[in-house]
């Protein structure tokens, strides 16, 4: 049997928090989940924000990860930020592919394979979302979307280091719309994400750890964090709030 997959609460502070914000919540949090040592308990902070964050979490296991960073080491890329420059702030990972940067800012998945390796490379763990459209869902294309999606985004990954990717599972109409998949919904996914990555390697599949997203709040998160596919959460809008998101984290299974 393999062992056991130590859950992930990961808050996605998306475009939120000021450095003063964001230090005030990382002291009011720490105490909150310093008893749950079976978790392991991330931050996404936006960029202007990640070496306060980092600085106020230094040395208590909270992971700090940035939201996107571009593949190429150096060059004319206005706006964006490489993976040597987070490493640098003493990030611990980075959010890759959120459905906001596929709609609004056309990344894609191609891009993504470049990301993720690159992101490997650099010590960072990389969080690669997926996820399906409400109008994908209906027309039955869920499981095309989530194909096309991890065999491009890790296609370029060696095989032996899929185990250390994260990847997470945000169906799209769920996200910040306060509609949350069923558990049904959740599991059936996952365990579908998770089949493929077995088609390249079952041990691999064992390992790798996949979230659920999309609505999740302290009201739903018992549920759906002991499906047995699921192996934790990235948190949006409940992960603004010291107190929802602690909850969260104390949701998770012992």
């Amino acid at each position: 049997m393999a062992d056991r997959r130590a859950p992930l609460v990961a808050g996605n502070w998306k475009m939120h928090k000021t450095v003063a914000e964001a230090e005030a919540f990382v002291s009011a949090l720490l105490p909150r989940i310093e008893g749950r040592l079976d978790v392991d308990v991330a931050l996404c902070a936006p960029f202007t924000a990640l070496r306060a964050v980092v600085d106020a979490a230094r040395d208590s296991g909270l992971a700090v990860y940035a939201q996107n960073m571009h593949q190429a080491a150096q060059g004319a890329y206005t706006g964006e930020v490489s993976a040597s420059m987070l490493v640098d702030l003493d990030a611990d990972g980075v959010v890759l592919g959120h459905s906001e940067r596929r709609e609004y800012f056309n990344e894609t998945d191609a891009a993504l394979a470049e990301k993720v390796p690159v992101a490997l490379d650099a010590g960072l763990v990389p969080l690669l979302c997926v996820g399906e459209t409400e109008e994908e869902r209906g027309r039955g294309e869920t499981e095309d979307k989530l194909r096309r999606q991890i065999e491009v985004g890790l296609g370029s990954l060696d095989t032996a280091r899929l185990r250390e990717v994260v990847i997470a599972y945000e169906p799209i109409w769920a996200i910040g719309t306060g509609e949350v998949a069923t558990p049904q919904q959740a599991q059936e996914a996952i365990a579908f994400i998770r089949a493929l990555v077995a088609d390249r390697d079952a041990g691999q599949a064992q390992r790798i750890r996949i979230l659920y997203g999309g609505s999740v709040n302290a009201g739903n998160a018992v549920e759906l964090l002991a499906l047995p596919d699921v192996d934790g959460a990235l948190v949006g809008g409940a992960s603004l709030e010291v107190d929802s998101f602690a909850a969260i984290v104390e949701a998770a299974p012992r």
